[in-house]
């Protein structure tokens, strides 16, 4: 918490807004055999694929936010149960296209279902998914999420030991 706020700071309560949000996706996930992950990754390939994409490892990783590596371990583990297959790009050998297969397109669309009515009962005190107040909430999220981080210079290691 800041100095001068007697509550909780904006980012403890994005943390924990973030770490909700992931325990009841994962919860709701566990039946269709998914986690909170692998659920935005096959949501994500769904709607990439919808748009005539066929997307590389890397390209989900830039669309999801997850790290490339991460994004290959949850595509592996995705493809042994069925529900995507991998392939070489054949413009670029080293890239690896994804794909849902038919398997994974229906517990895409199902899981999806799921996650909606779930993200309308977590916006329900903001008047539900439509509502002007969620839409200003999603457009301020937006802008954070927009906004590059620098390290900060007093974490940088080459002013750690000195003084300002």
């Amino acid at each position: 918490m800041s100095k001068g706020s007697p509550g909780p700071t904006p980012g403890f309560l994005v943390w924990r807004l973030a770490n909700k949000w992931r325990v009841a996706v994962d919860r709701a996930m566990a039946p269709l055999g998914l986690t909170h992950a692998q659920y935005v990754l096959v949501a994500s390939l769904y709607g990439l694929q919808r748009t005539g994409e066929r997307p590389s490892q890397r390209r989900l990783a830039d669309h999801t936010g997850l790290e490339a590596l991460y994004v290959s371990k949850l595509a592996r583990a995705l493809e042994s149960a069925g529900l995507i297959e991998r392939t070489r790009d054949p413009r670029d050998p080293r890239a690896v296209q994804l794909a849902l297969t038919e398997q994974g397109q229906a517990v895409t669309r199902q899981a999806i279902t799921v996650v909606q009515e779930l993200l309308q009962q977590l916006l329900e005190p903001l008047g539900g998914l439509d509502a002007p107040r969620t839409n200003a909430f999603s457009d301020e999220l937006t802008t954070l999420l927009d906004a590059p981080l620098a390290p900060s210079l007093r974490n940088n290691e080459s002013t750690q030991g000195r003084t300002p």
